[in-house]
């Protein structure tokens, strides 16, 4: 786990950069649609990690 997290927090951002233009060379302007959706995609991810950091912190204030 030493290695792979750090090669999967390069490669990721790296294949989906690469994967953009290379819809962005095929179809044009429904690239538009795809980051709409990958933007969508991280929001949702975003919100659920707000929830649950702020539900575990407000559990560790009613336990002390």
């Amino acid at each position: 786990m030493r290695i792979a997290k750090p090669i999967l927090l390069v490669t990721t951002p790296l294949g989906v950069a690469i994967g953009v233009y290379e819809a962005w060379e095929l179809a044009g302007g429904l690239v538009v649609l795809l980051i709409m959706l990958i933007a969508m995609f991280g929001v949702a991810i975003l919100t659920v990690v707000s929830t649950v950091r702020r539900e575990a912190r407000e559990e560790e204030e009613h336990k002390t």
